[in-house]
């Protein structure tokens, strides 16, 4: 009963179980907080003046580049674990992940030569602008990909180069830009001061409408692409215990509308951060366990043991080291920005 060859029976089924989990933490993670740091960017064009631009530029400056750890994080983790799932989803998803690299590459040089240029300053604005745009419908036509699942013969892709391209992806990519923007405005509602906070606080109102109604889009959507998201969310009795999802979903909305109306500072960033996990927490349940839809799930896909308790080892010493910098990191620069940058325009960058 106790012998080796069930414990590894038994590791077997609750390693891959706990690596999903903690990928899923570092998506998740990523999304929160480079979702409001893309959303800033998208804000950005519709700023009125430079100095609202650079005070919403300076509310993100520290801490930017260490929100994109949580995106290593997470991909690290696949390629360490869930093998299979990387050979599949890589070469599906080969031409928007680079589409998205290459726009987060120009975001990034735009946002360091933006505080250096004086005359060329516009070009860095646009580039930061439309880096930030890309990058986010990529990442959401990767997750309408992802949700649509993929072809494969069990080891490997076996569609076509653009079979990611759908109106569904096309969909989902609209829909983040959205997202992402509600987490963008929000954050500069709780960070800034003045007229800016409050056109931030109505461009949090637009994009919440703009949000809710792309969520309602893609979950009246998702149930017809296959029987089993289907059978899972509307069968007896799984719809009497998933239904507090929507529910809870839509009275956090409500609440974050209200609490923008009222002129609430600080919970507005964090009930659009609850909007998001409930949206995380719907896709979980409409694929779970399948890491590679519509077949493969987290075991079939999963490295030996002895590869994933390796792996869990250096995981266990990154995770809270990145947890406790991200915190830390949140902690030193919290407050609002000043209205008025001193030290020759340069901020906190």
């Amino acid at each position: 009963m106790f012998g080796f060859g069930n414990e590894y029976e038994g590791l077997a089924f609750w390693l891959p179980l706990i690596w999903a989990g903690l990928i899923a933490v570092a998506v998740a993670m990523y999304v929160i907080v480079d979702g409001f740091d893309l959303g800033v960017g998208i804000l950005f064009k519709a700023a009125r003046s430079e100095n609202w631009r650079d005070r919403m530029m300076f509310s993100v400056a520290p801490i930017w580049d260490g929100n994109e750890t949580w995106l290593i994080l997470g991909g690290g983790g696949l390629f360490a674990v869930f093998h299979v799932a990387y050979a599949v989803l890589m070469p599906a998803l080969y031409v928007p992940i680079i589409l998205m690299l290459i726009a987060l590459i120009f975001r990034g040089v735009a946002f360091e030569f933006r505080f250096k240029s004086e005359r060329s300053k516009f070009l860095w604005d646009n580039a930061f602008f439309f880096g930030s745009l890309l990058a986010t419908f990529f990442q959401g036509m990767v997750l309408g990909a992802f949700v649509q699942g993929f072809a494969n013969d069990g080891r490997q892709f076996t569609g076509g180069t653009f079979d990611f391209l759908t109106p569904f992806s096309v969909v989902t990519g609209i829909s983040l830009i959205c997202g992402y923007g509600l987490l963008g405005s929000t954050w500069c509602v709780m960070k800034t001061t003045g007229e800016l906070e409050i056109w931030a606080r109505r461009m949090a109102v637009r994009f919440l409408i703009a949000t809710i109604i792309a969520m309602g889009v893609v979950s009246l959507w998702v149930p017809f692409l296959g029987r089993q998201i289907e059978t899972r969310w509307f069968s007896w009795p799984n719809i009497a215990f998933l239904a507090p999802i929507p529910l809870i979903t839509v009275y956090t909305a409500y609440r974050l509308f209200r609490d923008l109306e009222v002129g609430r500072h600080y919970r507005p960033f964090f009930l659009a951060i609850a909007l998001f996990l409930l949206g995380y927490l719907g896709l979980g349940v409409s694929l779970f366990p399948f890491n590679v839809p519509p077949n493969l799930t987290i075991w079939d896909t999963a490295n030996t043991v002895n590869s994933q308790l390796f792996a869990l080892v250096g995981f266990a010493i990154v995770l809270p080291i990145t947890f406790a910098y991200t915190a830390y990191a949140y902690y030193v620069f919290r407050g609002k920005v000043a209205e008025e940058i001193q030290g020759g325009g340069y901020g906190y960058h």
